[in-house]
């Protein structure tokens, strides 16, 4: 993927060097260009091409941005209520997550998200434990998150 990169950035600078024109839009024209040109020729890396996975990280950055949003709307209404109804659990999230990076950026989404909280991970690091301000069916609460940033954290971290 590094290689990919430096290969698409070498491709924009040779075309700011060959139209003898270095502002930005030079640069952003080169760029395009040698994604293109990456994505034509894709057959001869061994690797998937890097612009798929740089998609994944912006739809998990998205999403986070959405759930932190929602999240934040639905504890703002929970607290300007004048009779709390709020029904606070802990969960346990059996994740099929498998490195420690995985793991610990699913919890510190989780965490960032307000309303939850991340209390423990099990020693396997296959189960999360989570507090939630409001916990009306756990189970779905877990597939929430499962299919939420589990699944965008799958695709940014493994391959194609």
């Amino acid at each position: 993927m590094a290689k990919q990169i430096l290969l698409n950035l070498m491709i924009s600078f040779v075309w700011m060097f060959l139209n003898e024109n270095w502002t930005g839009t030079s640069f952003l024209i080169g760029y395009v260009i040698g994604a293109i040109s990456i994505g034509l020729l894709h057959r001869f890396w061994p690797q998937p091409n890097y612009l798929i996975r740089l998609w994944a990280v912006i739809k998990l950055l998205l999403l986070f941005i959405k759930e932190l949003f929602v999240s934040s709307y639905d504890v703002l209404v929970h607290i300007l209520r004048p009779k709390l109804t709020i029904k606070p659990g802990i969960i346990a999230l059996e994740t099929e997550l498998k490195s420690d990076w995985e793991v610990t950026l699913l919890s510190c989404l989780i965490c960032l998200t307000p309303g939850t909280m991340t209390l423990d991970v099990s020693r396997s690091g296959g189960t999360l434990y989570i507090h939630a301000m409001n916990v009306d069916d756990a189970e779905q609460l877990s597939m929430q998150i499962k299919d939420s940033f589990e699944k965008a954290i799958m695709e940014v971290t493994r391959p194609c």
